[in-house]
């Protein structure tokens, strides 16, 4: 976990990059809010970097100003480093399924990875989004399921490529802790394969 300072200083820089994507894009919070349904005033927060949004929050927000959560957590400043090291107490962290969900990467990379270690215990919604993807499982047991193509049954060591235009979502399959890393092209680097604007897709939970 990063100290107290350093990650008020994570989230107002995440803060100030949704706030720059929104305005980029001609939205006011107004808008946000009725694309999201979160909220005017915890919009306002997530913009000041006073309060931290969940996984799913920040994916409805990502989905409205057509990118991914991975990508806005990627804190892309402009700034791209030729070498850069995120120590294993730092970075960004994201509360997801009852854990956290932590970026790897910072910038404008061609691809980002983010470390989860939690997941849900039942299938919810969709994801969809351009490019890329691939699921690597450190330890534990999960499943991936892309539509049309069933559901794939993964454990420590396995991983998964699957094009992200297509509908998927994962779950793990057991209480035991578990650390799986998600790795998408980046939305905002301008070199992904195309494919659907990110949206979420309403899915019958298993």
């Amino acid at each position: 976990m990063s100290s107290d300072g350093g990650e008020v200083t994570l989230l107002q820089t995440l803060g100030e990059s949704i706030r720059l994507r929104r305005k980029s894009l001609g939205l006011t919070l107004k808008d946000v809010e009725r694309s999201t349904g979160l909220s005017h005033s915890f919009l306002s927060k997530i913009e000041r970097g006073l309060a931290r949004p969940s996984m799913r929050s920040l994916t409805v927000l990502a989905n409205a100003l057509n990118t991914t959560a991975h990508s806005l957590m990627a804190l892309n400043s402009g700034d791209d480093d030729e070498v850069s090291l995120i120590p294993g107490a730092t970075g960004i962290e994201i509360a997801h399924g009852g854990g956290m969900a932590r970026a790897l990467v910072r910038g404008s990379w061609p691809f980002v990875p983010v470390e989860f270690r939690s997941g849900p215990m039942e299938f919810a919604e969709y994801f969809v989004h351009p490019g890329r993807e691939m699921i690597y499982v450190a330890y534990g047991h999960c499943e991936m399921e892309v539509a049309g193509y069933g559901v794939y049954e993964l454990q420590a060591g396995d991983s998964l490529h699957y094009g992200a235009g297509l509908e998927h979502r994962w779950r793990q399959t057991s209480r035991d802790p578990i650390c799986v890393l998600l790795i998408q092209e980046n939305a905002d680097h301008g070199t992904t394969h195309s494919g659907d604007s990110p949206r979420f897709v309403e899915g019958q939970q298993r």
